[in-house]
């Protein structure tokens, strides 16, 4: 007896998706990409600022500091020795007026053992918006003894310096003035303050000991 087959069913295979993307997924991912590299950009650039920001900000500290230090550091070395300047007038060991201050200060180091004396003249003023160290190479001046300037501070929009008396008195010119425009005859002052009007802080005063 012939057994008929049973039929054989042939599974057609599905049909696979060609591989890629399509053109609407690849605009998509680009979008996505462009969006998140933007706010990582934006956000690097903030910490950038930032950075910069604080290292300018930690300078301007740090020449604050040093210019404060080398006003204390002249200050405590004062000498009392006056000098003529290049016109040959007389000035006092400390002379200064409302924005400056000039005076002799010991302790110059002298590493290359050169024929000059171990007392300096220096001043602080302001040059265009920045505060100024002088210092001259000899302490009676000629006519063609030109300072030595070093800048301190920059940025700097007022300098104000005062002088304190014996009376407790504060006086804007040192030696101070009395009737009839004359200098009084008084060698130091008690302290010396001085204050510095920065673009970025504002108004920072130091209040140095003299005698």
């Amino acid at each position: 007896m012939n057994r008929i087959a049973p039929p054989v069913h042939r599974h057609r295979p599905a049909r696979c998706r060609p591989g890629g993307f399509t053109l609407l997924e690849l605009l998509v991912a680009i979008a996505v990409f462009a969006v998140v590299a933007m706010l990582a950009y934006g956000g690097l650039a903030s910490v950038l600022d930032a950075r910069e920001d604080t290292a300018a900000a930690a300078q301007r500290l740090r020449a604050l500091q040093l210019t404060m230090l080398m006003l204390q550091r002249d200050l405590d070395q004062l000498a009392p020795r006056g000098i003529r300047d290049e016109y040959g007038d007389s000035k006092p060991a400390l002379h200064g007026g409302a924005d400056w201050i000039e005076l002799t200060r010991g302790g110059w180091s002298n590493p290359a053992d050169q024929a000059r004396s171990q007392l300096q003249r220096v001043a602080y003023a302001l040059r265009e918006r920045t505060l100024i160290r002088a210092h001259w190479q000899v302490l009676d001046r000629a006519q063609d003894s030109a300072p030595l300037e070093t800048p301190l501070l920059e940025r700097v929009r007022a300098l104000r310096v005062r002088f304190l008396d014996a009376n407790r008195e504060w006086q804007e010119t040192w030696p101070p003035l009395a009737q009839g425009e004359t200098a009084v005859a008084d060698p130091l002052p008690l302290a010396v303050e001085l204050t510095v009007e920065l673009e970025q802080w504002g108004g920072v005063t130091r209040l140095f000991r003299v005698r």
